[in-house]
Formats: structure tokens, C-alpha cells, sequence
């Protein structure tokens, strides 16, 4: 039986995980690959990135990598240079890198709202805009944007809830600007991951009971659940969904 991803050639960015355990971008990157896409894992950090590469191919995937932060112009050139030249087209751009901001906006530094800008927005503006071209030139793709529930919830991180707010808004320009290529655009909306940027915070039992009592489901997502949410997206399944919002996060939406 043939996966539902085979041939595709996919971009993930922030495929890499620091530390122990496995983040949304190598969860992606790992369940496209499992699904017969061709995956470039692209991460600042190198290591990171090669790590999530090579499991890929230990599961008998294809997988290349490219070191790349995406708030540069040149390493953006160079991550979509190097999908074409490995893979000869590009089906799939996968965006997941971001950072919080940690900061209520009174006390929010000036310095700290472009940091994060440039990495929420910038770099997704920045990716997206490279790959459109080749999609359009190769007959379409889709474009799958990671945003949060913070973009719909006023959450205390006022930089992080603006900056994810503008991801959803440059998604649905996407998608109605470039619909007509057949290049779909869609957001992830995520809610409580486990993940070893968010577990750290869940080691206070406090948080942690808080955190669980606010999702319907009582449970927070493993990163493989998004993934199969992105691999879905990614598909000819999903050939007919664009501009949609969607929400991963166990009704976590609906009862803040």
C-alpha cells in the first residue's frame, strides 16, 4: 500500500530537538518521513537537525539536512537551494520554529518584541515567500504554519500572542492570494504540547493540575499528534482544505 506522502519533497524547519525527548518539528519531520516524503530537516541547530535526519533513515526514510536560521535572507535561499537540489521540487513547507517572549507589555523591552517578531514572523514570512515560486512552478503545494491558541487568548506573553496573531493573518493572505496556483496555506493552532520546551514548566505541580483542569480532554497532546494533524494537511487528503485555523489542543480553545 503506498504511504500518502510518498514522493513528496517536505521543508521542515525547526526539525531538530535540544535536549532529550521529541519537539513538534522532528515529531513532523518524522512522521513525513514514516508516511514516504523525502524530508529536508533544516534547524539552527546543526546537530539537532542531522539528529532527526538520521532517524529518518534508520526507519528506512529519505532525509537530507541544512543548518539555516530562518531569520536570515541568505540561509533562506540556501534551505530552499537545497530542497530543489536534493529533491528537484518542494510539495511541503512545514513552519514551526518560534520562541515565547515571556513578558506582560509594560514591562515587555523593545528589543525583546523584534527578537521575537523576527523569529515567529519574519522567518516564516521569509520561508514562505522562497518557496511559492518552485510550488508554482511545480503545480502547487501546501504550507503548514505552527500557531497557538495565544493568537485567539489574551495569554500574559504579549509579544508571543501578537506575533502568533500575525502568523494566522499571513496564512490566510497566503491562501486566498495564492489559492489559485493550487498552494494551500493552513494553521496549526496548538495548545498544551509535552514537549521539552513546555515540560519544564509542568514540573511545578501547581502549573501542571492548573494546565490539566483547562483542557477538556484532561490531558495535554504528544508532539506525534500534531504530527499526524500536519501530515493530514500535508496530503492530497487535505486537497481541497485552505485558510482553514485549527485548532490542536483538546478544547482547550473553547473553555478559556
Amino acid at each position: 500500500m503506498e504511504k500518502r506522502l510518498q514522493g513528496k519533497a517536505i521543508i521542515v524547519s525547526g526539525a531538530g530537538t535540544a535536549g532529550e525527548g521529541i519537539g513538534n518539528g522532528k515529531a513532523a519531520a518524522l512522521k513525513f518521513g514514516r508516511e514516504g516524503a523525502q524530508v529536508l530537516c533544516v534547524d539552527q541547530n546543526g546537530d539537532a537537525a542531522a539528529g532527526t535526519a538520521e532517524r529518518i533513515r534508520e526507519e528506512g526514510g529519505i532525509a537530507q539536512v541544512c543548518q539555516a536560521d530562518v531569520t536570515s535572507a541568505a540561509d533562506c535561499d540556501l534551505v530552499v537551494d537545497s530542497c530543489l537540489k536534493s529533491f528537484q521540487k518542494i510539495d511541503v513547507l512545514h513552519n514551526n520554529v518560534g520562541i515565547p517572549g515571556y513578558f506582560e507589555i509594560v514591562d515587555l523591552p523593545e528589543d525583546s518584541w523584534s527578537k521575537v517578531f523576527d523569529v515567529n514572523v519574519k522567518g516564516m514570512f521569509m520561508m514562505c515567500k522562497r518557496v511559492i515560486p518552485p510550488m508554482i512552478k511545480n503545480g502547487g503545494g501546501s504550507i503548514i504554519n505552527i500557531s497557538s491558541i495565544a493568537s485567539h487568548r489574551p495569554l500574559p506573553d504579549a509579544v508571543y500572542c501578537s506575533s502568533k496573531g500575525a502568523v494566522d493573518a499571513l496564512t490566510l493572505y497566503i491562501a486566498r492570494r495564492y489559492g489559485r496556483h493550487n498552494i494551500r496555506a493552513n494553521v496549526l493552532l496548538l495548545g498544551y504540547i509535552d514537549t521539552p520546551l513546555a515540560r519544564p514548566a509542568w514540573e511545578i505541580e501547581k502549573i501542571k493540575e492548573i494546565n490539566l483542569k483547562q483542557v477538556p480532554l484532561r490531558r495535554f497532546a504528544s508532539p506525534m499528534e500534531v504530527a499526524n494533524v500536519a501530515a493530514f494537511l500535508a496530503s492530497d487528503e487535505a486537497a481541497y482544505i485552505n485558510g482553514v485555523i485549527l485548532p490542536v489542543d483538546g478544547g482547550l480553545l473553547v473553555s478559556l
